[in-house]
């Protein structure tokens, strides 16, 4: 039986209509799949040079390690240490994509606010699996804090980011950096992000057949994920939607599409930080897919969730929205 579901934005659903259809997502199509998800740097960086860039890498967890891109504007000054960081995590259902996926976002903000970027190449599963993925992530961002002279950042404008799966794992990381007391986070922005393993939401089952991110694909994405974890509990760093306490986190922008698997447990998390006496600032966009903004750039609805994103930003690094001081910060 096919559940009804928000209609897709006209503009939209004319350029979806043009793209080819994807294979079900399993571990024989993911192969195939992958190279697709990624870009060779010059080209992810192309239409925001010139750019400064640096590769570098890092020792993670368990002592591997990951490469971590560094994004400055060209020119820009490091002894002032006054920069905006923007500390970036790329989609891709955890199990595909790299650092450079979806990158032109952060880049935006490069341009718009003179942040540097710093992007970790986190480990996918199903290679690797239960919390390396966001102790990955968390590894990154410790490095980011703890070398932010060399990085001419300031710590108080430190803001962690992502889409899709990094959306999920951006959420992961603030909520270890809550628990360990680690890097005060100034904000936290989570675009369309990947929240719930349980994948049984309303808007979950309003997208079980041919979606851009479907309920099986996020199925497969977490089964992904989680076999490393057994019959154990799932920590909530790995699912930020099962944890029990989402006060303490830094002031939070949430956005979603309304046709999307991913729009009720975006919604459920910006209620549960509000209850929580936390400050969230939700979109839903009427007739956007999941990563409507990530694949058509320029489409209306893309360019307008753009910018009210990015004028959020703006006030967060004005110091004029709300900031919940953090677990840190008491």
């Amino acid at each position: 039986m096919t559940v009804p579901h928000p209609p897709l934005d006209p503009e939209l659903q004319d350029l979806l209509s043009s793209m080819p259809e994807t294979p079900p997502l399993d571990k024989q199509t993911l192969e195939m799949i992958r190279p697709y998800a990624t870009l060779p740097a010059e080209t992810a960086i192309a239409s925001h040079l010139p750019v400064d860039r640096q590769e570098i890498s890092i020792a993670s967890f368990d002592g591997a390690q990951i490469p971590v891109t560094i994004l400055r504007p060209i020119g820009s000054d490091l002894t002032g240490g006054n920069a905006p960081c923007v500390y970036w995590l790329h989609g891709g259902g955890m199990i595909m994509g790299d650092r450079y996926s979806q990158i032109d976002i952060p880049l935006d903000w490069l341009a718009r606010f003179g942040a540097v970027v710093v992007s970790v190449d986190y480990r996918l599963a199903p290679e690797f699996s239960g919390t390396t993925l966001v102790e990955d992530c968390y590894a990154g961002l410790v490095w980011a804090a703890d070398h932010a002279t060399d990085l001419g950042i300031d710590l108080g404008k430190l803001v962690i980011a992502g889409t899709s799966a990094g959306g999920g794992l951006a959420a992961g990381t603030a909520l270890l950096a809550r628990e360990r007391k680690g890097p005060a986070l100034a904000a936290q922005v989570l675009i369309g992000p990947m929240l719930d393993h349980r994948n049984n939401t309303a808007s979950s089952h309003q997208f079980d057949g041919a979606a851009i991110w479907s309920r099986d694909a996020n199925a497969f994405g977490w089964h992904s994920v989680l076999e490393g974890i057994g019959d154990g509990p799932v920590p909530s760093c790995v699912s930020p939607a099962i944890a029990d306490d989402l006060s303490g986190l830094p002031t939070t922008y949430i956005d979603a599409g309304s046709a999307e698997v991913f729009r009720d447990e975006a919604v459920a998390y910006a209620t549960r930080i509000w209850a929580a006496g936390g400050q969230a600032d939700l979109q839903v966009w009427a007739g956007g897919f999941h990563g409507f903004d990530a694949l058509f750039p320029h489409a209306a609805l893309s360019q307008i969730a753009r910018q009210t994103r990015s004028d959020w930003l703006g006030r967060v690094l004005a110091g004029s929205a709300v900031r919940t001081p953090t677990a840190t910060d008491r």
